[in-house]
């Protein structure tokens, strides 16, 4: 894989080529992966053209590192801070991926007070993109977290879209705050949707016209986020255009309801893979 340094929207990034062909953009900034195609030169990420690259901003678009925190459960500033802060380019094990580190310093423990080490390595092969989040505790006592990979998935279109392998997956509907078991083989999206499903052993589907995905994600992410704001929602995001909604879903590869318990010296690692089908 080449890597090559480049500017995006004014801010530091890299952008690497796969020996297919396929490439991926990742920006210094939160570690975000902007965007993905595989060797059909088709993107697979949405990345909201309203997006703020300042350096400073959460990047709407893409797959942001929400971590320590998920969202606003906790005391952090919403889905924690590494997503808003600058990420170094190191090197990785394997030549087909890409290797960004944060480690712990004044601004994180202003916010957080733990010793760490995050790596995101983002892994290209045939028609698939991998990308996993690990944390190692640096310090001399446990500490505890959340993360998700909020993976933004670009769709033509949002009403020809379904979404494969819930079936049988608690869930909770946190625009209801009702909690069941989902019944429908396929989810489609006709309105504001937001929802945490426990994580399913076997990969989801993502179809539409233009053709089909195939999401997996590690046993140690036990949840799964589905989101789309819809046309209301939608409309009062100031980084997204008023139909952004249409043309993108997020499905996510989290853990969220059961905080991990890091010791001492001890590594945690997710991933979410996507793969062409």
């Amino acid at each position: 894989m080449e890597i090559t340094p480049i500017e995006f929207r004014g801010q530091p990034a890299l952008r690497a080529t796969g020996a297919d062909g396929s490439t991926l953009t990742v920006a210094l900034h939160g570690a975000q992966v902007l965007s993905w195609t595989a060797a059909d030169g088709l993107e697979r990420l949405y990345l909201s053209p309203s997006a703020v690259f300042d350096g400073h901003t959460a990047i709407r678009g893409g797959v942001p590192v929400c971590c320590p925190q998920f969202n606003q459960r906790g005391m952090l500033p919403k889905h924690g801070f590494m997503r808003n802060l600058p990420w170094v380019h190191t090197p990785s094990d394997t030549p087909e991926t890409l290797r960004l580190t944060l480690r712990d310093g004044d601004a994180t423990r202003k916010l957080w007070p733990h010793a760490f080490e995050a790596r995101l390595e983002a892994t290209l092969s045939r028609g698939q993109l991998r990308i996993a989040l690990t944390l190692r505790n640096l310090d001399s006592a446990p500490w505890t977290f959340a993360a998700a990979l909020h993976t933004y998935l670009r769709v033509d279109n949002i009403s020809n879209v379904r979404l494969e392998g819930l079936q049988g997956a608690n869930r909770w509907d946190s625009l209801r705050d009702d909690r069941h078991v989902e019944t429908a083989a396929a989810l489609h999206f006709d309105a504001e949707f937001d929802s945490v499903y426990t994580a399913p052993a076997e990969p989801l589907r993502l179809v539409q016209p233009g053709g089909k995905l195939e999401i997996s994600q590690s046993a140690s992410c036990s949840e799964t986020v589905v989101w789309n704001p819809g046309a209301v929602l939608g409309a009062k995001l100031a980084d997204m255009p008023a139909d952004g909604f249409r043309h993108m879903l997020c499905v996510e590869a989290a853990r969220i309801d059961e905080p991990v318990l890091l010791a001492p010296g001890a590594e945690w690692q997710g991933w979410q893979q996507l793969r062409v089908l």
